[in-house]
């Protein structure tokens, strides 16, 4: 079955359905991860978006019940070069095809991913439709141009966990607010033998301190930082009474919380592939990466340590406030898919504990 792809300024990409059928609309972005598809899928950071896989063979370790990321998938639409139908995993429990169409994400194969790639890199990401239907050219482009901007929308009530949930452990108790919570991060502090307890975004400040936790994490998440002015005022009424680390989103809520500015990329980074400079330590550390927007360092008060900076293209990637108890970071350290060199950032921040 043919599949078609229309971008805002009217480019056409065709291939082939290897999905769910029907229609489905996002901003369009890339990411240049060789493995990890399963986790992209189920990366809640990702709702609102139709994700292109720059790499050329996608699906050929299947779908496992391990690695999932959340508790569905939020991806609106999923493109790939080549999809595998015959994985090879000892874990792999159904192929990626069978996962899509269980799930009702509209898929492609078959196309230019590297030309699509190329072309957002130089006009940015824009909204697009992906679709299986037989609708016209000129009505797919009006409906396109119709969507809303993922400026626009609020995306983290969406994926954020409609109830409070608490993973057991004999050692300090670290509250997660959802925004989007990849599950790995979790996993990660809980491994590191913390209480982990998840919690809805909708919690005031003082719900939260009820809770008696040691710490706060303030997870990934999918949006404009900008639009989430519930959690930003939660946040100026929460800081100084504990230890704070903000990864991804959470990173970009702090900095506006503490009088800084964001704004947004141009493609965005998303990948498990990005050079990091850690400043404090004069090294460079290759990174798992999932944002459309990034902190003004121009922006920055006096007090914010910059701690961390993208060797490609000199954005802001970290912060901190010893005062406050406070780390900041623009990537992912718990890291699937992709290395782990940056898992130290969970033992320093739980030294402030």
């Amino acid at each position: 079955m043919t599949a078609r792809l229309i971008l805002e300024d009217g480019t056409l990409f065709e291939g082939k359905s290897c999905g769910a059928t029907g229609e489905a609309w996002g901003e369009v972005v890339f990411n240049t991860s060789m493995t990890g598809y399963q986790e992209v899928l189920t990366d809640p950071s990702y709702c609102g978006q139709i994700v292109s896989m720059t790499f050329p063979l996608i699906g050929n370790y299947g779908i496992n019940e391990e690695d999932f990321e959340s508790r569905s998938p939020f991806v609106r639409g999923f493109i790939m070069r080549e999809c595998c139908r015959i994985p090879s995993n000892w874990r792999s429990c159904m192929t990626l095809p069978e996962y899509l169409e269980q799930n009702n994400i509209v898929a492609m194969e078959g196309m230019d991913t590297r030309a699509l790639t190329r072309y957002i890199r130089e006009k940015g990401t824009m909204r697009g439709l992906i679709t299986t239907r037989e609708t016209p050219y000129a009505e797919l482009l009006e409906r396109v141009r119709k969507t809303p901007t993922i400026s626009e929308q609020d995306l983290i009530s969406s994926v954020t966990t409609p109830e409070p949930y608490t993973w057991e452990n004999k050692g300090p108790h670290v509250v997660i607010i959802d925004l989007g919570l990849k599950l790995s991060i979790g996993r990660s502090l809980h491994n590191m033998g913390c209480r982990v307890t998840v919690i809805p975004v909708s919690l005031t400040a003082t719900e939260i301190l009820a809770l008696k936790p040691d710490a706060i994490v303030l997870s990934n998440g999918p949006g404009n930082p900008e639009r989430a002015t519930g959690t930003i005022k939660m946040l100026t009424e929460l800081l100084g009474h504990l230890p704070v680390l903000g990864i991804c989103l959470g990173h970009q809520l702090l900095a506006l919380a503490l009088g800084a500015k964001t704004y947004k990329l141009k493609f965005g980074h998303r990948g498990a592939n990005h050079p990091v400079k850690d400043l404090l330590r004069n090294r460079v550390y290759i990174t798992s990466q999932n944002h459309g927007f990034a902190v003004d360092e121009s922006s920055l008060p006096p007090e914010l340590k910059m701690t961390h900076r993208n060797v490609n293209d000199g954005t802001v990637e970290g912060f901190r406030n010893e005062k406050l108890k406070l780390i900041s970071i623009q990537y992912h350290p718990e890291a699937f898919p992709g290395p782990m060199d940056s898992r130290y950032l969970f033992d320093e921040f739980l030294a402030y504990i």
